[in-house]
């Protein structure tokens, strides 16, 4: 017999249960059905959810976009968050952990989206920083991946100037609600770059 030993690792670490992140522009709160009218108000105009498999441009969908996130979030699969913009206490679109695989350390952000007001205002990269900063440092993850549809040329481009990986594309990824394909580009940051991460996001002082 070997007498070779394996490091032991805390897996339990990655807790789905609800959780609220502050930073200095944005607050993450847990999602909850109650916010079904605060989300219509921000994510029901404009082309927001333009780049989703499955769009959604009514209350009623709003209202299964919610029920799902919290029941992939009762199976653990999921951990969904509201999006608060500080300097206004307004919800400003919602964003959540996905794909959550404890035995492997490596989780996904994304179902991230922000109401048209409120883009380009800083709160996206602050809700990155919160939640790569509590994935790493609370976690204990080795891993955090993002997808992103091939022609959001706009999220690619976010993605990388944050010090994201491009790791490649999964062609032919997704049925979209339109009977279409997509192909999903995948990016990633590992718990050895995360530093270098953290303060490409990090505020800078005046």
């Amino acid at each position: 017999m070997s007498d070779r030993t394996y490091p032991v690792y805390e897996f339990n670490r990655i807790d789905t249960g609800p959780v609220t992140l502050t930073g200095t522009a944005a607050r993450l709160e847990p999602l909850g059905v109650e916010h079904l009218d605060a989300l219509c108000a921000v994510g029901l105009t404009g082309d927001i959810f333009r780049w989703y498999p499955t769009p959604v441009r009514s209350r009623d969908e709003m209202a299964a976009w919610i029920g799902f996130a919290l029941a992939e979030q009762q199976a653990g699969r999921m951990l969904p968050f509201v999006t608060v913009d500080q300097a206004t206490g307004r919800i400003a679109g919602s964003t959540r952990y996905l794909a959550i695989d404890k035995a492997n350390r490596h989780v996904e952000i994304g179902y991230t989206w922000l109401g048209k007001g409120f883009q380009r205002s800083g709160l996206n990269r602050d809700a990155k920083l919160l939640m790569l900063r509590h994935a790493f440092e609370v976690w204990g993850c080795v891993r955090v991946e993002f997808k992103t549809d091939s022609n959001n040329v706009q999220s690619r481009t976010a993605l990388a100037g944050i010090g994201a990986v491009e790791e490649g594309t999964f062609r032919n990824h997704v049925v979209r609600a339109d009977g279409s394909l997509r192909h999903s580009v995948y990016f990633s940051v590992t718990d050895r770059e995360w530093p270098d991460v953290k303060e490409r996001l990090t505020p800078r002082g005046p």
